[in-house]
């Protein structure tokens, strides 16, 4: 279907099918039981994303308006137009569309949505990234489209509702850590930029389960002296802020990126965005965080899953949508992963994380830290890895090739990989010289590459204050054309996570390093 193709050429009640690339699905693993179809009444959704009217070959270097990048890189009048009128005439309720974000949720039956996609759906049980028993929809394969939208629907999300991603932290309880820290200790031992607090900036957070409670948030910056920062909750796709469920995982997950955002950057506004924990409902947070009004300086993501476990077409939806987000000028920071080179899985291969491997994200690896709180002076920072299932991730991207400002480091030459490597920035993440938080009444100590996804994003709104700027993709400014090690960054070069090792420079444990938050404001009001 050429890019020209009018209404008029197509028609819209036609019913003949054709095949949707990338949108086969593998069956979901660790299957324990399975039910029979699902309800062909019940009604569910799903989240349609159409093509762009022109490519985006590069993110502008200049932060575009949300008008401007729907006139630019949205979805033309012509192909929503369609899509809309076809999924309408046949039978389906269009709940909404945006011509900017190039999305249409739709809503009908499991009868309908079958019907029309070309799937079947079974409800069963399976293990969900965590290793919990989770009960589901389910289909395998690929997804049909009508004949008319060939070419303009690029993804269907939803129809599957799986879980899709796993929170990347590790709890211990307070008195077993050997070391600990609170996040103003690390921005202290970090050089965050003095003078800088995080005002007039806004820190997006998306969760995909779990919840706060005001009486934890009070208490935990009570206790740090700092003023309890301004916290929204927002629902995306039926998701809530739902506290109290679970102290030792998702609970555990939000309460620490709020604590760290929170104290480190505690005059921003912060904006906890909760979804479902699909591929549909992590798209829908994604884009409801990166095209807001304010628009946030960062989006910090602590949820994630290996790269093969997605659909081709989920990984290249959520891509387009961290490129929308860096073209509006939000950074959008992702936690690498914290389970060494092989990602958790169990094919003896090693794989990256995603959405860390997304080009367009910058990714968090994780450090061991040992410093003196008091006076900031780090004594020792080598690579997180206690273990195969407790190590920092990192690697290369499989389906996403090295980018341009990428090319120049040495890593790539010396494993001799030609795909995006990860990450591209570190900073403590080993739970046994952790995070001091507070989760559902409990003081505990949390770690993971979660615990730097947000770190790094109050760094990020701290700069954006300084500068009076938006970063957008920040990377091409963080790696300097090759330069290593890099200026603004603790290089970290001991240590290794499974098939990696560090070394000088650039490497797939802990990237460019941990920050000098007051280096990397140098260098970065020293940059056009």
């Amino acid at each position: 279907m050429s890019m020209q193709d009018t209404p008029e050429d197509r028609q819209p009640g036609e019913t003949q099918s054709v095949p949707l690339p990338g949108s086969e699905r593998a069956p979901a693993p660790g299957v324990r039981a399975i039910f029979g179809p699902v309800d062909p009444s019940r009604r569910i959704e799903a989240t349609v994303i159409l093509r762009r009217r022109e490519e985006m070959a590069d993110v502008p270097s200049a932060a575009l308006s949300r008008d401007e990048l729907a006139s630019r890189y949205g979805a033309s009048a012509a192909d929503l137009d369609l899509a809309v009128g076809t999924f309408a005439n046949l039978g389906l309720d269009v709940v909404e569309s945006d011509a900017a974000s190039r999305r249409i949720r739709l809503a009908g039956t499991v009868e309908q949505m079958s019907n029309i996609f070309g799937t079947s759906l079974d409800e069963l049980t399976s293990r969900s990234p965590d290793g919990t028993a989770v009960t589901h929809r389910h289909r395998t394969g690929g997804l049909q489209l009508p004949a008319a939208l060939d070419g303009v629907v690029v993804a269907v999300l939803g129809l599957d509702d799986r879980p899709q991603a796993r929170a990347q932290f590790r709890a211990i309880p307070l008195a077993a850590a050997s070391t600990s820290y609170t996040p103003p200790q690390l921005g202290k031992i970090y050089n965050f930029p003095k003078g800088t607090d995080g005002t007039g900036q806004t820190v997006a957070i998306l969760e995909l389960g779990g919840g706060y409670g005001q009486q934890d948030l009070d208490a935990y910056f009570q206790e740090l002296g700092i003023a309890t920062p301004s916290i929204t909750a927002v629902g995306v796709d039926g998701g809530a802020n739902q506290p109290g469920q679970d102290p030792a995982g998702a609970d555990g997950e939000v309460l620490l990126d709020i604590e760290v955002v929170g104290a480190l950057a505690p005059k921003a506004n912060i904006v906890v965005y909760f979804a479902p924990n699909t591929d549909a409902g992590f798209l829908d947070a994604i884009v409801a965080a990166s095209h807001a009004n304010p628009a946030p300086a960062a989006i910090s993501i602590s949820w994630g899953q290996s790269e093969d476990a997605w659909t081709a077409q989920a990984r290249s939806a959520f891509d387009q949508a961290m490129a929308d987000a860096a073209a509006l000028g939000v950074t959008v920071t992702a936690a690498a992963g914290d389970n060494g080179s092989a990602d958790g899985a169990t094919d003896s291969k090693d794989h990256a994380d995603f959405p860390a491997s997304s080009p367009h994200v910058l990714a968090c690896g994780g450090t061991r830290l040992q410093a003196d709180a008091a006076t900031g002076v780090i004594s020792a920072e080598t690579v997180w890895n206690d273990g195969p299932n407790s190590a920092t991730g990192g690697g290369y991207s499989d389906v996403f090739p090295v980018p341009s400002w990428q090319s120049g480091i040495s890593g790539h030459a010396k494993h001799k990989k030609a795909g995006r490597g990860v990450p591209d920035v570190s900073g403590v993440a080993d739970p046994q010289t952790g995070y001091q938080v507070r989760v559902d009444g409990k003081d505990m100590v949390i770690g993971g590459t979660s615990a730097v996804a947000p770190l790094w994003a109050a760094l990020v709104a701290r700069l954006a204050q300084a500068t009076n700027r938006r970063f957008g993709l920040i990377q091409p400014l963080l790696y300097q054309n090759g330069t290593q090690p890099a200026s603004g960054f603790h290089d970290i070069t001991s240590g290794s996570n499974g098939s990696y090792h560090a070394g000088t420079g650039w490497d797939p444990c802990t990237g460019l390093g941990s920050p000098d938050g007051s280096a990397l404001l140098a260098l970065l009001e020293a940059k056009p």
